[in-house]
């Protein structure tokens, strides 16, 4: 089996679990723009692409997939979900296994009004969330919404943009500030799609933060929901966290993945403020908090390489366990020029 991962980054955990998994018996791929992204040093081949606005980037993945035999692709990037999403029927007809949620799934997800929406009509708890400037002051105005408040790109990945204001004077500065951001960011093509409703008011939560890994198989069917309390974070990722087992959790990622139908693992924000549980973001892929799930006791990548050979039982994978404390740290390595 060869595997393929676009958008590698820094994601070399994946890289070696995935290898792991395959226990010699296949081959883990990695392609990113940047020839020097550290997850292509531990991949078994490593291939630069094109940036994923380029016009031929689906085509050029899809040439590269059937150059090498690839099997089955993962995408690790938020930017890059729609894009693939949208050609999956290429990859399929080509006989390759795009592990990407379809259009609807990943819209959801990716438009972060629409996740509020969504995560709202499931009967869950979100954050009270605009985004019109003037509603939001209106509705400051008429008591319903109160600071502190944040201010995030509609259309986000990677913390990119994230803006706190805790007066009136604050808001509105750090509304035109992140309007002047978007726009000398990643995430301007993505915020054209409506760019005077591309910031996203919302109230902040002050509370617990906790971390799911929502995970349903690859044809969509709900499988189990991995808990991690997050005890620090460092840009915009889980650096050190205890895993937890609580079925209020279990009930909510249950909800969410028999709703929502994603494909695979699911990456999901719950804050817990006093006894009520918030959901605020879906990333329906692998995120930077897997680790503390497989270090915790499920293999979600043996499920994958499991569920990839048709084989359905994968019990033996699971053996999560509670307080289990995880943290990461930075390797060094050297790149071959």
């Amino acid at each position: 089996m060869t595997l393929l991962f676009t958008c590698a980054g820094r994601r070399n955990y994946l890289i070696n679990y995935f290898k792991e998994a395959l226990k010699g018996q296949g081959r883990v791929f990695a392609a990113d723009k940047d020839a020097t992204a550290p997850a292509l040093v531990d991949a078994d081949a490593a291939f630069q692409v094109s940036d994923i606005y380029e016009t031929n980037y689906a085509d050029e993945i899809l040439e590269l997939a059937q150059q090498q035999n690839v099997d089955a692709i993962i995408s690790l990037n938020d930017l890059e979900l729609p894009l693939l999403a949208s050609k999956k029927t290429q990859f399929i007809e080509h006989g390759i296994k795009l592990l990407v949620s379809d259009s609807e799934v990943i819209d959801i997800a990716f438009d972060k009004y629409k996740t509020h929406q969504f995560i709202e009509s499931l009967g869950l708890y979100s954050p009270k969330t605009y985004i019109s400037l003037d509603v939001a002051k209106k509705a400051i105005d008429q008591n319903e919404l109160d600071f502190p408040l944040i201010l995030k790109p509609r259309w986000g990945s990677a913390s990119i943009g994230i803006e706190f204001a805790d007066s009136p004077e604050e808001l509105d500065l750090a509304y035109n500030l992140l309007r002047i951001k978007l726009n000398k960011t990643i995430l301007k093509t993505a915020s054209q799609a409506d760019t005077d409703g591309a910031i996203l008011i919302q109230e902040k939560l002050l509370g617990i933060e906790y971390g799911l890994d929502v995970v349903n198989d690859l044809n969509t069917n709900y499988y189990g929901t991995f808990v991690r309390e997050k005890l620090n974070m460092r840009s915009g990722e889980t650096d050190k966290a205890r895993s937890v087992i609580d079925q209020r959790f279990e009930q909510i990622g249950q909800t969410i993945g028999k709703n929502l139908k994603h494909l695979g693992n699911l990456d999901c924000d719950v804050f817990l403020v006093g006894e009520k549980l918030y959901v605020l973001e879906l990333n329906p892929r692998f995120g930077g908090g897997y680790p503390f799930s497989h270090e915790a006791g499920v293999n979600t990548v043996a499920m994958y390489i499991s569920w990839l050979k048709g084989e359905q039982n994968v019990s033996e994978f699971n053996n999560y366990k509670a307080d289990v404390l995880v943290t990461k740290c930075d390797r060094i390595l050297t790149i071959k020029t």
